[in-house]
Formats: structure tokens, C-alpha cells, sequence
């Protein structure tokens, strides 16, 4: 501060020129090479700049079902808040901050997002709101990509967002997989695990390589650590091969030696490859004993891209076949493994995929963005069930929302 500046009162609010800038730039230059349990500490401290005060850090747990509050100094920890039903649930699924008035000032809920995956919800309590939507919305977004950043360096998070004990294959496939979600103006994904805390044998992967999107869902063999392994080398090698940049074809004879190789002849993974151009809408996919992906339009299946097969990885199968759709703008597929409609629901007859693009079709129009669609099938799928999850199952939606994005490198 220059001299003939006036210092702010103590206990005032700050609101000179420059003040948001200097106020993010506080955050990220601080948490460089703070301790990962010191950044809750670090974000209170920020948002007080504000006037914020009663701050809570909300994260998703590993079912999708709570936001549990993060424990740490200076943080305000209450009651977990259920996704469905709660102001810091709307905030989290739609996105957007949600405001409640209460008697000492408005309740902020802000979503905490690292690029498009969902974190958690950053809660805080202000006198008035005033001007500084904008300004929270920033640092809620700075905050989120510190705590992704440090996630990589501390238990803490990971400790918190369980609500029941986990088995140690389910702790391999966690550490395996991508952000859960992904959003751009060309293309959004998003995939689930269920049981989220006995999951094993399945998995899946993606990347966004300039415009080809990269996808992979697998579904190994047997269960427990055994089939936890194999979908580890399976993913693994799927990954090798993608960035040597093969095509469809050497990815799955790659996959295929791989598991051969390490497990030999009576052990298998079922896949399923797929590749979009991004810019065009191309869809290719090699299909490795998966069932048929769902091709859904304007918010309801129109059909099952069904082609042909061919063996699961590991058991030497030839050259597989590559199969082919250009989409439309708006166009979603939904691919998903057998333990999905193998499950018997609560009569005992098979879950099967007739029910399953019933309900396909019926959240398709009550829920907005791929995560939400995702979030809400699996649920209601688990529900339909009983609870009853007898087997590893995925689901994993992509939309292709079409046009070209060079604009977006520019500054103007």
C-alpha cells in the first residue's frame, strides 16, 4: 500500500480498487508450497476478506448420495447434507450458487468445480451479498482447484468423503480411474461405479487428445483382488497403447497380449474401445463382450448400437471388426456392463435391458447435464434392486454437443 492510502478499519470489509485480484492472488501464491492441511485454514482466512464467516467445505462421498463436511481448523463442521433435498445439494448438482436468507445474513452455497469435476460446495455465511457473486464464484473455483491440487499429497480428503469401510480392491480401482466428469463445449462425459466401496473388476478411462475423445470401459473377470489386478493391467495396457497412438485394433490386440501374457489362457476381461471425433460427431468402437451401448436422441433411446464382437481380451481373438455411427448434435451414448442387467430386481426376475431403457428414457427427461443423468440412473437402478448388488457394474455417458471451439484460445 502506497503512501496516502488509507488502511481499511479493522473488521471492514475491503473493497478498494483492484481488491478481487489481490484477493485470489493471496490464494494461489500462498498455496504454492503450503501443507495440504493447512489450505482449509487458508480458504477461511480468504473468504473472511469478504466478510465470510461460518465457512464450510462440503465434499461428494464415494456413493454420490452425501456432501460431508471436511474436519479442520477453522472450518465449521455440521451435518452432512444430503445431494437430493438440501440447498448445498441443488448448488452441487446444478452447478450454480444457491442463496438462503437467514436471520444473521445469506447463506451461500457455491459449487466447488475443477474445471467441469465436481468437488464439493464451498458454504459461508455473509451479511448482505452486495457485489461479490462474481468474486465468490472465483475463488470458489480457485479453492476447488487447490484441494484437487493438495488431494494428490494428503489422505484427508479422500478419509473424509468415506462413509463406510472400503475393501482394498475398491481402493485400487478408485486410485485408477479419472475425474469422474468432464465437460467442454464439444463433448461432456461422466461415469459411475457401483458398489462404490466393494467395487473390483470394473473400470473405465478417457481422454480428450486434441479432437478425438478416448473411452474405455472394462469388466474383469472373477472378483476381489483377483479381478481388481487384472482390470489394473487392463487399464494399463489400454493406456500404453492409446498413447502410442494405435488405432482401435492395436488397442485391443495390445490389451489382449497384456492379460494373456500375465494371468494365461483361462482368464479374461471383457471391454469395450470407443474413439470420437469431436469435432464431427464420428463415433468408432471395437466391442469385446460388452453389452450393446445405448444410442439416445432428444432424450430417449432410439436404439442399441448393436456390432460385432468379438472375443474378451485375453483369449487371442482376431482382428476385431470396427463399427461406426455419425451422431447428432445432442446425441448421448450410454455404455454399461453386464452386472447392470444381470441384477435381479426386488421380484426376482432379471433386471434386464428392457427396464433399463425404460428408466433411460424416464430420467433422461427429468435431469439435466450427463452427471446428473448418470448420478440419478444409478440410484434409481440400486432402488429398482433392492439394494441388492451382486456384481461390479458401470455406467459411463458421453454427449457430443458438436461444433468447433478455436475461438476459445484467444483472449478477446
Amino acid at each position: 500500500m502506497t503512501a496516502g492510502e488509507s488502511q481499511p478499519e479493522k473488521g471492514a470489509v475491503d473493497r478498494s480498487e483492484g481488491f478481487g485480484e489481490r484477493l485470489l492472488g493471496v490464494l494461489l501464491d500462498r498455496a504454492h508450497e503450503m501443507p495440504p492441511h493447512l489450505i482449509a485454514p487458508l480458504i477461511v482466512e480468504v473468504v473472511g476478506r469478504v466478510g465470510g464467516r461460518n465457512v464450510s467445505i462440503l465434499l461428494q462421498d464415494y456413493e454420490q448420495l452425501m456432501l460431508v463436511p471436511l474436519p479442520g481448523r477453522r472450518l465449521t463442521v455440521g451435518e452432512r447434507a444430503p445431494i437430493d433435498g438440501s440447498p448445498a445439494g441443488t448448488a452441487f448438482r446444478s452447478g450454480t450458487p444457491v442463496e438462503v436468507p437467514q436471520a444473521d445474513g445469506v447463506r451461500m452455497y457455491l459449487p466447488l468445480l475443477d474445471s467441469s469435476d465436481q468437488v464439493g460446495v464451498l458454504a459461508l455465511t455473509l451479511d448482505t451479498v452486495d457485489d461479490d457473486r462474481r468474486l465468490l464464484h472465483r475463488l470458489a473455483s480457485l479453492a476447488a482447484h487447490v484441494l484437487v491440487t493438495r488431494n494428490s499429497y494428503t489422505d484427508q480428503f479422500l478419509q473424509t468423503r468415506r462413509r463406510e469401510p472400503m475393501s482394498v480392491a475398491a481402493e485400487i480401482q478408485w486410485s485408477l480411474l479419472p475425474p469422474l466428469s468432464m465437460s467442454t463445449p464439444q463433448v461432456a462425459v461422466a461415469g459411475i461405479l457401483e458398489p462404490a466401496y466393494e467395487v473390483a473388476g470394473d473400470s473405465f478411462d478417457y481422454a480428450l487428445n486434441d479432437d478425438i475423445l478416448h473411452v474405455a470401459t472394462v469388466d474383469a473377470m472373477g472378483h476381489g483382488l483377483d479381478a481388481a489386478t487384472m482390470a489394473t493391467v487392463a487399464i494399463g495396457a489400454y493406456r500404453h497403447a492409446r498413447r502410442t497412438d494405435v488405432g482401435l485394433s492395436g488397442i485391443y490386440a495390445f490389451m489382449d497380449r497384456a492379460i494373456a501374457a500375465q494371468f494365461g489362457p483361462e482368464h479374461f476381461v471383457t471391454a469395450q474401445m470407443m474413439r470420437l471425433n469431436v469435432a464431427t460427431g464420428h463415433l468408432q468402437w471395437v466391442n469385446a463382450g460388452h453389452p450393446a451401448p445405448l444410442l439416445i436422441r432428444n432424450h430417449q433411446v432410439v436404439r442399441q448400437l448393436h456390432s460385432p464382437t468379438t472375443l474378451p481380451v485375453g483369449f487371442g481373438g482376431d482382428e476385431p471388426q470396427i463399427s461406426e455411427q455419425t451422431l447428432q448434435v445432442g446425441d448421448r451414448v450410454l455404455c454399461f456392463t453386464d452386472g447392470l442387467i444381470e441384477e435381479h430386481d426386488v421380484r426376482g426376475e432379471q433386471f434386464g435391458e428392457e427396464q433399463l431403457i425404460a428408466w433411460v428414457n424416464r430420467i433422461e427427461h427429468a435431469e439435466e447435464g450427463v452427471r446428473a443423468v448418470v448420478r440419478s440412473l444409478s440410484h434409481t437402478l440400486i432402488r429398482e434392486r433392492g439394494g441388492i448388488t451382486s456384481d461390479d457394474a458401470t455406467l459411463f455417458l458421453i454427449e457430443w454437443r458438436g461444433g468447433a471451439v478455436d475461438h476459445l484460445a484467444t483472449l478477446e
